[in-house]
């Protein structure tokens, strides 16, 4: 059952997938938010659910990954992803709502190990990159849902009823693209490596640490404008929540556009210097977001800032991937591991100096660690991969 398509567009789909399952939760946060009747420092206290699940996920999840195998974790826990952010949107108090999203981020965890694994057993077996393409389909499946969200809310569709939707759509969407994946064959040095237990958590390198600290601020500004970027508009210009739902959409449109073109500007320029320039337009989005004077300013504030934070991670991940000191399936769990022990703070920061400072500082706060990005990016270095990008 299923549609018939090459490997490289199959995990396209996975990441499409993966995205647009939760992707819907977001534009209807600030709905959300009013309905439960609380600030923004229990509300981001009760987003670190996700977070604090999917750390559980990636330190213990990897025998439960290897036991399931690929195909059946993505063809079981994809249409599930779905059904604990409809309960989170019934949730009543911000306890609540933790305790439906922590079991989201278990399930995250999981699925965020297998596609990027997938995406670089692809990417090493044909030679050719595919690693930031397949992220910005995750993009694409984020944008998606985000403007579907923006519609409903706009059409005055209820959250609750809109992502019970998504959890019907996800389904039929995953027998359809999914029904005939196949995994991709191991790495040969995940061969070498394949009578060595994989450690519960995977303890970081030095240079794991390193890489850690360069995607650290694309991810929590990727996170502050998924979560806070709805509540920014209604609370800085007066929006509705179709225009925090367009908010929200026009970070995930941008950063899906630069996604799927990144991979020949990282062939043409290397991986530095691209890391680089999205750095420095990153910077530049946040800093008009943090000052924005009209709605329009903070939209393209939203969307430099979706382009900025665009490829650093993908890049972070093909260059933790393609180590070999570890097990590329070590590795990658180690800077994701401890990229979620460091990002596990921030909802609940940002929440907490939006609700003393002002939303504006949730953005603000970051650039900082945007120049300390900008000063590590060296070593993402020069990539193995040489090849032209799929077609």
């Amino acid at each position: 059952m299923g549609l018939s398509m090459p490997q490289h567009k199959r995990v396209f789909a996975c990441f499409f997938l993966y995205s647009f399952c939760m992707g819907g939760f977001f534009p209807r946060l600030a709905e959300i938010q009013r309905a439960m009747g609380v600030g923004e420092g229990a509300l981001g206290l009760a987003l670190i659910g996700v977070a604090a699940g999917t750390l559980i996920s990636l330190t213990f999840g990897a025998q439960f990954i290897e036991r399931m195998g690929h195909r059946r974790t993505l063809l079981g826990l994809l249409p599930a992803l779905p059904l604990f952010y409809v309960a989170a949107s019934h949730a009543t108090t911000p306890l609540l709502m933790f305790l439906c999203l922590f079991p989201a981020g278990i399930l995250v965890g999981a699925v965020e190990v297998v596609v990027n694994l997938e995406a670089d057993r692809v990417e090493h077996m044909s030679g050719r990159r595919i690693m930031n393409r397949s992220h910005a389909f995750w993009s694409i499946g984020f944008f998606s849902a985000s403007a579907i969200g923006a519609l409903m809310a706009y059409l005055g569709v209820s959250p609750q009823l809109h992502l019970a939707g998504v959890v019907l759509v996800v389904f039929a969407i995953t027998v359809l693209l999914l029904g005939k994946f196949e995994a991709a064959p191991l790495r040969e040095a995940d061969h070498h490596h394949a009578d060595i237990e994989a450690p519960r958590f995977a303890t970081p390198t030095a240079a794991i640490l390193v890489l850690v600290v360069v995607t650290l601020p694309a991810m929590v500004l990727e996170g502050a404008g998924f979560d806070w970027s709805a509540i920014y508009m209604r609370d800085v210009f007066g929006s509705s929540a179709f225009w925090g739902g367009v908010a929200v959409a026009t970070g995930a449109a941008a950063q899906a556009l630069t996604r799927y073109f990144a991979d020949g500007f990282v062939e043409r320029h290397s991986p530095v210097f691209v890391a680089r320039a999205l750095l420095s337009v990153l910077a530049l989005g946040d800093v008009m977001v943090f000052v924005a004077p009209m709605p329009w300013a903070s939209l393209l504030g939203f969307a430099l800032m979706g382009v900025g934070s665009s490829a650093i991670f993908p890049l972070a991940m093909s260059a933790a991937a393609q180590r070999t000191d570890r097990p590329s399936t070590v590795n990658v769990a180690s800077l994701a591991q401890t990229a979620f022990v460091s990002f596990l703070l921030a909802p609940p920061l940002l929440g907490f100096v939006a609700q003393s400072l002002g939303i504006r500082w949730s953005f603000g706060i970051a650039l900082p660690l945007v120049l300390a990005s900008l000063w590590l990016a060296g070593v993402l270095g020069a990539s193995t991969v040489r090849s032209r990008a799929l077609p």
